[in-house]
């Protein structure tokens, strides 16, 4: 275990109860503490964090025991030290997740992607909108665009399932070194919140993310428009350059 004990305690945990059916008690206290060579403080530091979370649940005279959190859209630095895509991340937690193109196209770059992506005005981008879906339900709609010039085969690729971040080290073995991640707050537009689900006008997290190789070359812009009501952006990071 790396950093701090209570949160490699923490992170085995919540990958441990996200393999095992709702209801499930965990093993007593004097048991963890023995099988991961912690304090039963340090356990209970951990613990807790997932019952905060939604992972876990206490009952006074049962245990704790498994139970299901809203869905989580997570960025997590600490301890993955990747580049990950929703559908990686979600799958990884052992939810189901769904992807239908709504737009696939190459187009000229829009201004304020041509800032992000350090374009010149006249280049073209493919721009790729999804809606995602977890377990069924509506959770975000995901605009993609990259340089046309760079990732060709981006047009036609089929995105109906899996990571567009595992297409570009896949297909042209993209250096997805660091990203920069903007959160804020949009509402909904009419055709968004028939896709959503939701009342138009209803609030929704934006998160806006830009992928760099690690030259400081901007190769992905992305913004996702996530309903807040089953998403909750999560942002580990660590301190003093590990």
């Amino acid at each position: 275990m790396t950093g701090p004990k209570y949160l490699a305690v923490r992170e085995h945990l919540r990958r441990r109860v996200a393999s095992l059916p709702e209801l499930t008690l965990l093993p007593p206290e004097p048991v963890l503490c023995a099988e991961y060579g912690v304090s039963r403080i340090t356990l209970r530091r951990a613990v807790d964090g997932l019952v905060a979370d939604g992972h876990l649940v206490r009952e006074q005279g049962r245990g704790t025991y498994v139970t299901r959190p809203a869905i989580r859209h997570e960025y997590r630095e600490s301890f993955v030290h990747r580049i990950a895509g929703f559908s990686s991340v979600m799958s990884e937690q052992g939810a189901q997740v769904g992807t239908k193109v709504l737009t696939q196209r190459v187009v000229p770059v829009p201004a304020s992607v041509a800032v992000e992506l350090a374009l010149d005005g006249t280049t073209d981008v493919v721009e790729l909108e999804r809606l995602r879906s977890v377990d069924g339900e509506p959770n975000h709609v995901a605009h993609s665009f990259l340089p046309a010039e760079l990732y060709p085969g981006a047009v036609d690729a089929d995105f109906s399932e899996g990571s567009l971040y595992d297409y570009l080290r896949r297909e042209y073995q993209a250096d997805l070194a660091t990203a920069r991640i903007v959160v804020d707050v949009g509402t909904a537009a009419p055709d968004e919140a028939d896709l959503l689900r939701v009342v138009a006008g209803s609030p929704l997290l934006v998160v806006r993310t830009t992928v760099r190789d690690s030259a400081g070359r901007p190769l992905v812009h992305s913004y996702s428009r996530l309903r807040p009501d089953v998403s909750q952006v999560e942002f580990e990071v660590s301190v003093g350059g590990r």
